[in-house]
């Protein structure tokens, strides 16, 4: 699939929409929103962040209260959920709510730095791409970005045994499903809204695997999709959601897509 350079890319009029799924993220949910806000506003960014809960029992939603007060029911949605329901139907709910163009999908708890999105936002409006997704496995941007400052992608606050199940995670999916990009389990990416909208239709994993399909259908689609590299840091507060039926479920997730898609 070739990539044709877009002499006239998406203006900064542009809104972007980010989808903020949380549990338990009372801590971080002030810092991310802050941070989020900061950079939108820098880059004189329009901008909107959609907080689906699913009824953190810390007071997150409270937090979030808070939070409209100070920015505005404008800047920020809270749509909460009755419990734990999974990460693609919370993305599901939040599109609902989604005014503007372009979505930005992220976690909560500060392992994804909102820094890395006006390189996503340039990589999306130089070669007018469907989907852009944040990597830690490559060092420059796909397609090249010829300004670019984004350094390295890379994991900090990981154990040498998280590191390598991450990557060897990565390298399996990839050798089974050529997927066409190298980070398939991230879950920092901007999406145009109809293409998220089209390709999380079609979805049908849970859990971890739920981003590997994403990328998976888009390229089964033809969704052009381009990659910046980011640093993951390891959640501050809060304890990680990885488990060993996380890591069996992945598994069983790559053999299925080989087979349905």
């Amino acid at each position: 699939m070739s990539l044709v350079l877009d002499m006239n890319p998406p203006s900064s009029t542009s809104k972007y929409s980010v989808i903020l799924p949380t549990y338990n993220e009372r801590k971080n949910l002030p810092i991310i929103i802050w941070l989020i806000a900061k950079t939108f506003t820098e880059h004189q960014l329009d901008w909107e962040i959609i907080v689906v809960d699913d009824a953190s029992p810390d007071g997150t939603q409270e937090i979030a209260k808070q939070l409209i007060g100070v920015y505005g029911e404008d800047r920020i949605l809270l749509k909460p959920r009755a419990g734990k329901l999974g990460l693609g139907t919370a993305y599901i709910h939040g599109l609902n709510f989604c005014t503007g163009e372009f979505v930005i999908i992220m976690d909560a708890d500060f392992s994804h730095h909102p820094k890395f999105i006006p390189e996503f936002i340039k990589l999306q409006q130089t070669y007018n791409l469907d989907i852009v997704t944040g990597t830690r496995y490559r060092k420059t941007p796909t397609p090249r970005l010829a300004d670019s400052v984004t350094p390295a992608g890379g994991v900090y606050g990981w154990d040498v045994k998280r590191k390598l199940i991450s990557r060897g995670a990565n390298i399996f999916a990839d050798t089974v499903l050529s997927p066409g990009v190298s980070d398939l389990t991230g879950s920092f990416r901007l999406y145009r809204l109809p293409v998220l909208r089209h390709i999380i239709s079609l979805a049908q994993s849970k859990g971890y695997v739920f981003q590997m399909e994403m990328m998976v259908r888009a390229q089964a689609l033809g969704y052009t999709v381009g990659e910046v590299p980011i640093t993951f840091v390891d959640r501050i507060y809060g304890d990680s959601k990885l488990g060993a039926d996380e890591i069996v479920g992945y598994a069983k997730g790559v053999f299925q897509l080989f087979a349905g898609v």
